[in-house]
């Protein structure tokens, strides 16, 4: 596990991890044959690092049922951040659609750790086995190691990709400040005033006022 830990910080990039992730769970948690990261933005879902198409058809059957461990999550996001599921034949009654078509789609048991949970946003570290019953304690354990390697990735990305948004909202913002500027004799105050109460009064984003002025060269 230590080796594995090394081993993601030299990745080159958050896909690269998270590929290390799921394989290094097929590698390190006993009984886990197949393991994939799940997004469920509202009610679609997305399947990254999946190290078997097995992965893959689970998560389009739950979105396509709207039923399942990882929907169960989201709705309780505040409680249970882990789920063991020794048997699934055992799981009917919880989900009628799902646990049938997951079993004869080669699911015996399965796993899955809470990574985040953002408005209607979901990501889940979900580990599968073909077997019933395999999943342990020291199983668990060591698929929360793993969860936590995730988490921790992906709150990189999103810190990286808001970094990105901010910088490029403050570029054109400025650049929509400089036309009016230019094209209208103002102080830099005073083109920032247009821009802000143009999107007060019309209920439009700073940054899409200034796109607009950007795109159109002026605000009509």
């Amino acid at each position: 596990m230590a080796s594995m830990a090394r081993d993601l910080l030299a990745q080159e990039s958050v896909g690269d991890t998270l590929e290390r992730i799921t394989a290094s769970a097929t590698e390190l948690v006993d009984g886990c044959d197949a393991a994939g990261i799940l997004v469920l933005h509202a009610r679609k879902v997305e399947t990254l690092a999946p190290t078997d198409q097995l992965v893959v058809d689970s998560d389009r059957l739950q979105e396509q049922l709207g039923e399942g461990p990882c929907f169960d999550v989201v709705r309780h996001a505040q409680g249970q951040q882990v789920h063991r599921i020794a048997d699934l034949t055992g799981e009917q009654g919880r989900w009628p659609a799902y646990a049938p078509r997951a079993h004869a789609l080669g699911v015996g048991s399965m796993m899955g750790f809470l990574l985040f949970t953002d408005d209607e946003d979901l990501g889940a570290l979900n580990l599968y086995s073909r077997k019933a019953g395999v999943f342990t304690e020291a199983s668990e354990l060591a698929g929360w190691l793993l969860a936590s390697h995730a988490a921790v990735a992906f709150a990189s990305a999103r810190t990286h990709a808001q970094m990105e948004q901010a910088v490029a909202t403050r570029h054109v913002i400025g650049e929509a400040m400089g036309i009016l500027i230019g094209s209208h004799h103002l102080s830099e105050d005073q083109a920032f005033d247009v821009l802000r109460r143009y999107s007060q009064e019309n209920n439009v984003k700073l940054r899409e006022v200034a796109r607009l002025i950007c795109e159109q060269g002026g605000l009509s």
